[in-house]
């Protein structure tokens, strides 16, 4: 029997009336599901060949809502680039509803790209082939690195063209997966108008999807901040630990769940560098790559802002005290997940005050040498087997040996243990979505050939193990590829 396409449980649309407007997407001439995800369909309990049909694509464009969806534009606000914006929303999105998984948990299925809706600020609502394709392959290449992110069930083309900078290109939507597209910037939609009712009432069912044990605590609204925080801190460790700079930190791009979400001027560094900055439109470094920990503290600063009247409407400077105690723990808090993170990359298997030292001082040095952050850490699991010459060629500079000489001693602390190589590679990649990659798939998907996105993502759902005639995609861009660049792609 076959299953059915969709069955929906649409609880954002069900009880928080008044923060989302209904709309239906735009008609467009040919949609067409160019790229479907056929285990994340598995996942999600659904038929993917409804989704090969004329009607599937059409649901997968927004051109019609599915059996038991409903197509609303969510509100949020958001802090873009430190500047508060009272009024964003899905100006260029919709949800079309949620459905429990295999696993039993609550996903949201949304389109990005599908036409104007009442927050579009004068957009066209649309979205095109460049950008979605880029979302679907980081969304996929974060997923299989083990990082918390959403997904693309769907990349879709719509047959029209539509007008950016550069000229026309092809039109597309993405259809994509969350656990939930709650935001610091929906907190921040009503409290920033006073609706402090809403807020609470956000927050409840913020707590009720994601963190239903916060309920037993003396402050439930206080630990959900503090959860919050936890999954953050760890988030952006995570995406440390790859060497990924997600180009724009925005709070209306920071999810309640501690999910990663809009992959936009996003890139992963090739050489070393806490000052990496792809975007474009970040003149300035704010989310450069070692200021990520900063900015998420940031964000969390303006979440807490939203909850103070939550906690203590009777006394806010009781409530300020409390969030700020929790706030200013975030540095040591995030410390904390990047070493126990960064341990396991270097194989560490017992705590040492020396680690600290240690793991800096090989930051050091790759920064100073240039080298390839990817390459070096995989490179360590030959050193730790005993191969000291295994970092020479890439740590080019001096100091180096005796980085080795320190770390070799440091890993008799733990004793021999003969899973140390393999757990070390099981953490550290061969392959990540290297930009000079990237920008070829892209290049050949727009003229047509989505051979190289494929190979690509093929390459990448896999990124520890090392595959056969993959040497190609573990390499850092060559010399000629020049300072990389991203674009929002909106």
């Amino acid at each position: 029997m076959a299953k059915p396409p969709l069955q929906f449980d649409n609880s954002y649309a069900r009880e928080l009336e008044g923060f989302y407007v209904t709309v239906q997407g735009a008609q467009v001439p040919a949609p067409h599901v160019l790229r479907l995800n056929h285990p994340l369909a598995e996942e999600l309990g659904l038929d993917a060949d409804h989704f090969l049909t004329p009607e599937g694509a059409q649901e997968l464009t927004g051109m019609r809502a599915p059996e038991g969806g409903t197509s609303i534009a969510m509100a949020y606000a958001g802090h873009q680039f430190g500047g508060f914006s009272p009024q964003l929303g899905d100006g260029r999105a919709l949800l079309i509803g949620e459905l429990i998984d295999l696993n039993g948990q609550r996903r949201d299925i949304h389109l990005k790209g599908s036409g104007k809706t009442p927050f579009s600020r004068g957009g066209d609502g649309k979205a095109v082939l460049g950008p979605v394709l880029r979302e679907y392959l980081m969304g996929e290449a974060m997923h299989a690195l083990g990082i918390p992110t959403t997904r693309a069930l769907a990349a879709s083309t719509t047959g029209e063209m539509v007008l950016r900078q550069n000229g026309p290109e092809q039109g597309a939507v993405l259809a994509r997966v969350a656990s939930s597209h709650l935001r610091v910037g929906t907190f921040q939609f009503f409290a920033s108008r006073g609706d402090h009712a809403r807020v609470r009432k956000l927050a409840d069912y913020a707590i009720a999807r994601h963190y239903p044990d916060a309920t037993a605590a003396d402050s439930p609204y206080l630990e959900l901040f503090r959860q919050v925080q936890d999954r953050q801190a760890n988030l952006i460790a995570e995406w440390v630990h790859v060497g990924f700079v997600h180009g724009v930190m925005n709070t209306d791009n920071m999810t309640i769940s501690g999910e990663t979400i809009d992959y936009g001027p996003c890139a992963f560094i090739d050489a070393y560098s806490p000052d990496a900055v792809f975007s474009s439109i970040d003149r300035q470094g704010r989310y450069a790559f070692g200021n990520q920990p900063n900015l998420a503290q940031w964000n969390l600063a303006r979440f807490a802002e939203t909850l103070v009247l939550l906690i203590n409407p009777e006394d806010q400077d009781a409530a300020i005290a409390q969030l700020m105690e929790v706030l200013e723990a975030f540095p040591e808090q995030y410390q904390q997940h990047w070493l126990d993170g960064m341990r396991r990359k270097l194989g560490l298997f017992t705590e040492r005050d020396e680690d600290l030292d240690l793991t800096n001082d090989l930051h050091a040095l790759m920064q100073e040498a240039g080298s390839d952050y990817t390459q070096t850490f995989r490179a360590l699991s030959r050193v730790a087997d005993g191969d000291a010459e295994a970092l020479k060629g890439i740590l080019k500079v001096e100091g180096t040996m005796d980085w080795i000489a320190r770390y070799q001693h440091r890993l008799g602390h733990d004793g021999k243990h003969d899973t140390r190589a393999a757990a070390m590679d099981a953490v550290n990649p061969i392959y990540i979505p290297r930009n000079h990659l990237v920008e070829e798939a892209l290049a050949a998907a727009s003229d047509g050939d989505m051979g190289p996105f494929d190979r690509l993502l093929e390459v990448l759902s896999t990124p520890f193990q090392l595959q056969e005639g993959a040497d190609a995609y573990a390499l850092p861009a060559p010399d000629g590829f020049g300072p990389y660049t991203t674009f929002c792609g909106t």
